[in-house]
């Protein structure tokens, strides 16, 4: 079987409908064949043979449509700008702490351009400004490395060889702190 990509462009869906109806104009093969050459259903060649013949046999009408939609109420200046916000920091931007979250971004263009959109739709188009979806460590803002290091040089290394000691197996507790302790 030839490879297919998982995510067909617009043209590359152009160029197949063009083929099936090149296929079909000649009128050599049947529909269900026609189908299995380009790899598609048997619904869509039926599809495309229908709006070939009311096109009167020309390939026009299988050529891509425009795609319509309710343009974008920021212009591409606008969502740079709304990205330069996001990677300066939530609490640059007034937020008491610096998590971001899509109703954050939301709040954040309102405030800045007076348009209002839904936190849901955010995601994909951050996504295509090159942002993703990160989670900050927390950390306690009392947390004493120097104290954490000797604890872990000092202490840390009794306590588990007391457990070894004891025998069986180590606690899964365990694990998780000398995973993140120093090598």
């Amino acid at each position: 079987m030839a490879w297919q990509p998982k995510h067909w462009t617009a043209q590359q869906l152009e160029e197949r409908r063009l083929a099936a109806g090149r296929l079909l104009r000649r009128g050599h093969l049947s529909q269900a064949e026609v189908a299995r050459r380009v790899g598609v259903s048997e619904a869509s060649v039926s599809r495309w043979a229908r709006r070939l013949h009311e096109a009167g046999g020309s390939t026009r009408g299988l050529k891509a449509r425009p795609r319509t939609g309710r343009p974008s109420k920021l212009s591409s200046g606008e969502w740079r700008q709304v990205a330069g916000l996001v990677r300066a920091g939530a609490r640059t931007c007034g937020f008491p702490t610096e998590r971001w979250t899509l109703t954050r971004v939301a709040h954040l263009i309102h405030r800045t351009f007076g348009v209002r959109y839904h936190p849901n739709y955010l995601a994909e188009r951050l996504y295509r400004l090159g942002l993703s979806p990160q989670q900050p460590r927390t950390r306690a803002k009392e947390r004493d490395e120097a104290l954490v290091e000797a604890w872990l040089k000092r202490d840390w290394p009794r306590i588990k060889g007391g457990l070894e000691e004891a025998g069986g197996p180590l606690p899964s507790w365990t694990r998780r702190v000398v995973r993140f302790g120093p090598a």
